[in-house]
């Protein structure tokens, strides 16, 4: 066996040993709930979530529905709609402040007085997860979707910045040294240079947190910043389960769909060099015939 992979398995074994022990130090060494949970929740699941209440995504009776298309009346609809809005206003906000923050706190673009108390800024937007800023904003503005979406606005702000100056501090020096060279400013080295070499992973930052705001949009809205995390919240308090496994069932239909277009908008970027580039036909292929496809010489040329 290559040793390369025997240190591996020794390492996560290793490491998972150690998860076992920390996790029996949690539970007191009581393993019975395990086995106790599992019972509960095929209880829960037959009793109280399954079949969804599909009403939901019927046309509410006030107000008066205009569109032909229930569905698109439905508390389901709306509220998806105003997580997905709340999602795409916080993601360009916070993608725009990300990306001016974190070329100022990489260490191979500004001195280290600059990029310390930029750091700082960030670590401070994203100390805090977004459900406690929503909480905190809810206290300033007042419930709302304004709440959601500055909460998601300053988590973005601090999640990607951080994840986009390790990105550009990771950036060969080269174009960096030549750019200096010819005497370019700051600022031009960002637009010119390390934007353009860095374009893919900002990209799929981009799309990423699309998909994360969207997700977690839904949880925000269980203290009072909108979306439709208020309806989870509100049916759950009158124990009618059955109303919000519908809304689950829809928000994670919205997050496959983001997620594939995620894929398909990726495959038209996406560089690996010899292989071809990734296609939305072969997102639903089997791994085996996705991997033909991309073999084949007759695709080299699309």
């Amino acid at each position: 066996m290559n040793r390369g992979i025997s240190r591996m398995i020794i390492l996560i074994s290793v490491l998972l040993l150690l998860c076992i022990l920390v996790l029996n130090d949690l539970v007191q060494g009581d393993w019975g709930n395990l086995s106790r949970g599992m019972e509960n929740l095929i209880h829960f699941w037959n009793d109280s979530l399954w079949p969804p209440d599909w009403s939901m995504l019927q046309a509410q009776t006030y107000p008066e529905c205009k569109v032909s298309v229930g569905f698109f009346c439905s508390k389901a609809y709306l509220g998806m709609m105003e997580t997905i809005k709340m999602a795409f206003v916080a993601t360009i906000f916070g993608f725009i402040g990300a990306i001016s923050l974190s070329t100022m706190a990489a260490k191979n673009l500004v001195p280290s007085y600059v990029y310390f108390p930029v750091r700082i800024i960030l670590a401070i937007t994203r100390s805090l997860p977004s459900i406690i800023w929503a909480i905190i904003f809810v206290v300033v503005f007042g419930l709302g979707p304004l709440a959601g979406v500055l909460a998601m606005t300053f988590y973005t702000i601090g999640y990607l910045g951080k994840l986009q100056y390790e990105e550009l501090e990771g950036m060969h020096r080269e174009p960096l040294d030549a750019a200096r060279a010819m005497g370019l400013s700051h600022s031009e080295i960002v637009t010119n240079v390390v934007i353009p070499e860095s374009s893919n992973t900002l990209l799929s930052q981009l799309l990423f947190m699309f998909e994360y705001n969207v997700r977690h949009g839904t949880v925000l809205g269980l203290v009072g910043a909108g979306g439709i995390g208020y309806y989870l919240h509100y049916y759950m308090e009158l124990f009618l389960y059955q109303k919000v496994m519908a809304f689950l069932v829809v928000i994670f239909v919205v997050v496959i769909i983001i997620d594939l277009f995620s894929m398909f908008v990726r495959s038209f970027v996406t560089d690996e060099g010899d292989i071809n580039k990734p296609s939305w036909f072969s997102v639903f292929l089997p791994p085996s015939w996705a991997e033909k496809y991309h073999k084949d010489p007759s695709k080299e040329n699309e």
